[in-house]
């Protein structure tokens, strides 16, 4: 029996923990990383090095893969229709993944669609940021470049027209958008496959700090069941309406006047959805795989009453592995995730996740052992 290979373009901790989540189906991953160091490359079996902007690497990466899928959205779409028109695969394709790389197409689709999302529009220069700010409720806005942000990089909390010239110095295209007040960020995440089933599983709360996800509450606490509800349907619609195929995570906000609002979209596996590992019948990354695959989706229903991610962010304390004696004396339940990586001040190298009945509990676990690990605490 042949089985069959996927290959992944990009070598960072998502792809390290889908081919973790392939191993048991016995799928074959092939890995395309910017480095033999990278997370990814450290444990996959096949890797090759190059550079996924260039499509003579691409193609040749994609010969003997039955699917490629990514774990990143940077790859240039031509490249990907390029590899379309060779006759591969490509999960999720460019004509949905261009709404993850692109802030301003995103937005552009979403309101043709009647998905709710915060007021917004391009513009060209500071006195347009003033303009944009005018034909609403003034400052503040929140400028944002329409590629290339994340973890809050790429994105502005601007107060005034003299604030406002930073972003228009990277040359590329800006977006502003109302600075939405908000009772608390959430995302939905769904799996969708090329034949259509999908599956949602229940919205979290994501706390974010300083613009990195810190810490994911699943399910998020004191969600109207109406909200949950919609916003379930609303991510599904846009995996539909959008034609993404695997994961795809709708960062959300919810409003303190009620609403429920996309603030971004991510097609691959997510942080909002680490959860799942350990907390959720089938995890995200099994269902990505299956899903770019084309087989049944698995049960995204959650295995106990409340679920915490806590991030490990890198510290002054290089050598966590010391931590884990502490952590796992204290916590039996705890379940730590490391990605291989070097440690520095603020990156994420890994993640760790508990569960329970009791979410006061359960909380207090997760940041216990992140902030040991981390170096924060001592105790």
């Amino acid at each position: 029996m042949t089985f069959p290979v996927v290959g992944m373009v990009g070598g960072g901790q998502l792809a390290r923990m889908t081919h973790e989540a392939g191993i048991p189906l016995g799928i074959r991953f092939k890995l395309l990383s910017d480095t033999p160091k990278d997370s990814a490359a450290l444990v996959a079996g096949e890797v090759v090095v190059g550079d996924y902007r260039d499509l003579d690497t691409l193609r040749d990466f994609a010969r003997g893969c039955d699917v490629i899928t990514f774990d990143h959205e940077h790859v240039p779409v031509e490249h990907l229709r390029a590899l379309e028109a060779d006759g591969v695969a490509v999960r999720p394709g460019p004509d949905a993944l261009v709404h993850a790389q692109d802030k301003g197409v995103m937005r552009e689709k979403l309101t043709s669609l009647g998905i709710p999302c915060p007021r917004h529009r391009l513009v060209t220069d500071p006195a347009d940021v003033t303009r944009f700010a005018e034909e609403g409720d003034g400052y503040p806005v929140i400028l944002k470049t329409v590629r290339g942000g994340y973890d809050g990089k790429g994105v502005w909390f601007v107060r005034g027209e003299q604030d406002a010239a930073e972003p228009f110095r990277a040359g590329v295209p800006v977006l502003a958008e109302e600075k939405v007040d908000f009772r608390r960020e959430l995302a939905a995440n769904v799996v969708r496959s090329p034949s259509g089933q999908a599956v949602a599983y229940p919205v979290v709360e994501s706390v974010q700090v300083d613009g990195v996800c810190d810490t994911v509450i699943a399910p998020a606490p004191d969600l109207a069941p109406e909200l949950a509800g919609q916003a379930q349907e609303l991510a599904l619609t846009v995996a539909k309406e959008l034609g993404v195929v695997g994961h795809l995570a709708v960062e959300l906000f919810e409003a303190t006047d009620g609403r429920i609002l996309v603030n971004e979209l991510a097609m691959r596996p997510h942080n909002s959805g680490h959860w799942t590992q350990d907390g959720a019948v089938t995890s995200q990354f099994t269902n990505h795989v299956r899903a770019v695959l084309d087989l049944p989706l698995g049960d995204p229903r959650p295995r106990a009453k409340w679920t915490v991610m806590a991030n490990v962010l890198g510290g002054d304390y290089p050598d966590m592995y010391q931590g884990y004696l502490h952590c796992m004396a204290r916590d039996p339940g705890l379940k730590i995730h490391m990605y291989g990586k070097d440690v520095k001040p603020g990156r994420k190298v890994g993640h760790v996740n508990t569960y329970g009945d009791e979410l006061a509990d359960v909380r207090e676990r997760a940041r216990h052992a992140a902030d040991y690990l981390r170096g924060t605490i001592t105790e």
